[in-house]
Parts: C-alpha cells; sequence; structure tokens
C-alpha cells in the first residue's frame, strides 16, 4: 500500500488559480522567488535538457512591459481592446515570472516533448506559489507571442518562446470556486 501525503492530495484537490488582476502588493521577494523557482525546476524532463529558462518581471519593468506591450498592439493593428488587454496584464501587475520555451536539438527527445516540459514548469511554479500562500495566475496572451514584443523586451532568441506568464503576489480576495471537467465524461477504460 503506498504512504499517502494526504495534505497535498487536499491541495491539489482544491488548488484555484486567483485571478491576476485581484493580486496586489506585497509580492515575493527575491529569496522567496528562488525558491519557488527551484521547486519549478524539478519538473519532468526527458533527456535532462532543461529546455526552458525564467524571466522575473518586477516594479519598472511591469511599466515597460505594459507600454511595449500597446506600442506593439498598435503598431499590429490591434483594435482598441485588444490594445487594452494587452497592455493589462503588466499595468495590473506586481510580480510575474515568465517561462520561456528554450528548446535544445537533440537526436532522442522530440521538441514536442520539451514544449510539454516547459508547460510542466508553469504548472508547477503556479501550484508552488499557491501551495506557499501566494495568490498566483498563468496568463499568456497574444502580444506574448509576438516576435517583436518578445524579443524585444524580454530578450528572447529567435528560436525561443513565452510558455507562460505566471503572475504572483497577495491575494486580495478569494474567488468563487467555478464549474470543473466531468472526469467520468472525458475518461475512457481500456
Amino acid at each position: 500500500m503506498p504512504r499517502t501525503n494526504a495534505a497535498a492530495l487536499e491541495f491539489l484537490k482544491t488548488r484555484r488559480s486567483r485571478p491576476a488582476k485581484t493580486l496586489a502588493a506585497p509580492a515575493p521577494v527575491r529569496e522567496e522567488l528562488e525558491a519557488l523557482l527551484t521547486i519549478a525546476a524539478r519538473t519532468p524532463d526527458h533527456g535532462k535538457l532543461e529546455p526552458w529558462r525564467f524571466v522575473v518581471i518586477q516594479g519598472e519593468s511591469m511599466e515597460k512591459l505594459a507600454n511595449a506591450a500597446q506600442a506593439t498592439a498598435e503598431k499590429l493593428g490591434y483594435d482598441t481592446e485588444q490594445t487594452a488587454k494587452a497592455r493589462s496584464q503588466f499595468d495590473q501587475g506586481i510580480c510575474a515570472v515568465a517561462v520561456i520555451e528554450s528548446p535544445v536539438i537533440s537526436e532522442k527527445i522530440p521538441a514536442i516533448e520539451q514544449t510539454y516540459s516547459a508547460g510542466a514548469v508553469c504548472l508547477a511554479l503556479l501550484n508552488a506559489a499557491l501551495a506557499s500562500g501566494w495568490g498566483a495566475n498563468w496568463l499568456s496572451g497574444a502580444i506574448s507571442h509576438e516576435r517583436g514584443f518578445v524579443e524585444g523586451t524580454l530578450g528572447l532568441t529567435p528560436h525561443e518562446r513565452i510558455a507562460g506568464l505566471i503572475h504572483i503576489g497577495t491575494e486580495t480576495n478569494t474567488p468563487p470556486e467555478r464549474p470543473r471537467p466531468d472526469v467520468k465524461a472525458k475518461t475512457t477504460w481500456l
């Protein structure tokens, strides 16, 4: 019989992201963020390629990214609502970690498995932040896939892309529970 970790299972059964727009200061300090990043790095990674990296965004960098997001959106012809949305997560952000998918050329490990690893890092970071008592949310948005924006503001190279922006801060209110998938309807037993 396996040993269960009841507290961890209860956390996973009840975990709930906190909308980024409801997060406020304070945010984790550097040492706390480093601990969360260390936890996130303990993720499935076939071949130990570490096909991801982190960019921590705080303080004045949020305003710079908001302005750059707006400028990029306007240059690309986004409408007013799309432009406001592109800018808003940085306007409202306190602290975010951009998880950058940085694939490694490998004859053994398919690129898709490296993408999955970067996604697993996002979820691990999100859960680590929530388990540590912070509010957190995993976002991306159309602007995070615009090459000029990500290369110009976050220093991504042409082969990299944003897997997710994990916003972390102090929870200001607990969101209501939302409908969850019907696992029986989504499962086939062979």
